[in-house]
């Protein structure tokens, strides 16, 4: 099956070509149809299966439809998506603009931990699409700034995470403002009693979709993992990139503005490189690509919603700058080299702030990721030794940084341990997932900045917290393999 079968309007249709899209996923496949017939849909997904482009692109299409038959009437909110931390908001903010990019339709993210001030902005303005984290939602609305009388289509997102956030309370109030008449999507990676029971209060006569990820890695694919502090990244990348053996490589960045970042640091250095991102034009983003192609450019940094369809014959390397916070990205990721038989090299980065995020890639993939254990810029091991992932965890992983909690207190940063080091609170970094909980920060002084925690030099590991000393399994004798003999690394 190709898109071009899903009955899809042609700006549609366009904007998926210009993303590189041709064959839907499993989910995009069954989720489609049914969402554009305006059934309720229980879909039992993990992030990394496309769930986001299967719910995104029929309520683009149903509201566009709408929109052509009264094109001057006032924008009001029209689709509610909510989703439990600010990172996957802003990953679904990023998906419409692509999907709609040839639409007149307006969307927005909101969320806490920074100003409300842009977020009231583009609410005044008119949306057709809100994005949003439960607390600041509630806070806004609160204030009078958002009124949901007008959705038509709600979806909820990652409802267990919800649940495991202690988000749920929101949740229910938010769906109290709902109107009844409403066709509303419901993602859960796993179903326990309370997120069933909360699926049957609010979905009716649902249609039912199931999917599970792409979990392995292929065997051609030889990874490895750098310890490295994150003020070094950039000179380790440069000393890896110096080695005129790899041929090509594919380097991820989390944000646009990190992409940038790394492109300028590289072209200092004498590296040929370009970035492609959502803020590039498709003109800018099409020559990259076709200079990365024609070998032109040796190095294309992109974020995970740009490289979405991007197929290079033969690359040789894709290395991730930055560890995702999704486990199923880093297999997305790794999978663009040691294609068609072709051996391929997946370097990855770590820096303390990430290591949680490692633990549920280990979870995944079923294995550890071998360790270059000498390179010009390691980052002491004791700082950021990495435990095996739990047996078994109930729901969501207890140890995700967006899930942890500080000092038995909710916090409104997301990271692997404490710390009260302030940092940039719009930078989606290892820190920065967010656990957003506004019920705090309803109560507390307005634009509070998340925290980034600092690695305890004389700690054998990360300092962990007392729900995470209780909830985790796991040990702290791990071993790696060490590829310190190739000089390719």
């Amino acid at each position: 099956m190709q898109f071009s079968d899903l009955n899809l309007i042609e700006p549609i249709r366009k904007a998926l070509a210009e993303e590189g899209y041709t064959t839907p996923t499993p989910i995009q496949q069954q989720a489609i149809p049914i969402l554009l017939n305006r059934r309720d849909l229980l879909g039992c997904a993990q992030t990394g299966t496309g769930k986001t482009a299967a719910f995104a692109i029929p309520i683009l299409q149903l509201l566009n439809e709408e929109r052509s038959k009264n094109p001057k009437a006032p924008r009001r909110i029209k689709t509610l998506i909510l989703t439990p931390t600010r990172e996957l908001a802003i990953q679904i903010d990023e998906s419409f603009a692509a999907y709609g990019r040839h639409l007149n339709l307006r969307h927005a993210v909101i969320f806490g931990g920074v100003s409300q001030h842009s977020q009231v902005n583009a609410l005044k303005a008119g949306l057709d699409v809100l994005i949003a984290t439960p607390g600041r939602l509630l806070d806004l609305m609160n204030q009078g700034f958002v009124s949901l009388r007008d959705v038509q289509f709600f979806v909820l997102d990652e409802a267990d995470r919800m649940l495991d956030m202690g988000f749920i309370h929101d949740v229910r109030k938010v769906i109290t403002r709902l109107p009844e008449r409403r066709q509303t999507l419901f993602f859960s990676a796993t179903m326990p009693p309370d997120v069933a029971k909360l699926a049957d209060t609010i979905l009716h006569n649902p249609a039912k979709v199931e999917v599970t990820p792409v979990s392995s890695t292929a065997d051609t694919i030889q990874q490895a993992m750098y310890f490295v502090g994150r003020d070094d990244k950039r000179k380790l990348l440069v000393h890896i990139l110096n080695d005129r053996a790899i041929r090509s490589a594919l380097v991820f960045a989390r944000t646009k503005h990190g992409a940038d970042k790394v492109v300028k640091d590289l072209q200092k250095a004498g590296i040929q490189a370009e970035a492609i991102h959502g803020n590039k034009s498709q003109n800018a983003r099409q020559r990259a690509l076709s200079n990365f192609k024609t070998r032109q450019t040796r190095v294309l940094v992109a974020t995970d919603i740009a490289a979405r369809g991007i197929d290079v014959d033969e690359l040789s390397h894709v290395i991730n700058y930055e560890l995702p916070n999704i486990p199923e990205t880093y297999v997305h990721r790794i999978g663009r080299t040691g294609r068609a038989g072709n051996d391929g090299i997946a370097l990855s980065f770590c820096d303390a702030e990430e290591t949680a995020y490692l633990k549920d890639i280990h979870k995944l993939i079923g294995k550890q990721v071998p360790v270059v254990e000498e390179h010009p810029f390691v980052l002491n091991v004791n700082m950021a030794v990495v435990t095996p992932p739990p047996a078994q965890r109930q729901g969501r992983s207890a140890n995700r940084p967006n899930e942890q909690r500080q000092n038995n207190n909710r916090s409104h940063n997301a990271k692997p341990s404490g710390s009260s080091t302030r940092t940039n609170e719009r930078r989606p970094s290892g820190n920065s997932v967010q656990r957003e909980d506004n019920r705090n920060q309803q109560r507390s002084s307005t634009g509070s900045r998340p925290e980034q925690r600092q690695p305890n030099a004389g700690n054998s590991q990360p300092r962990r917290n007392s729900r995470e000393q209780q909830t985790s399994r796991g040990t702290s004798n791990s071993r790696y393999l060490d590829f310190s003999s190739d000089k390719n690394y």
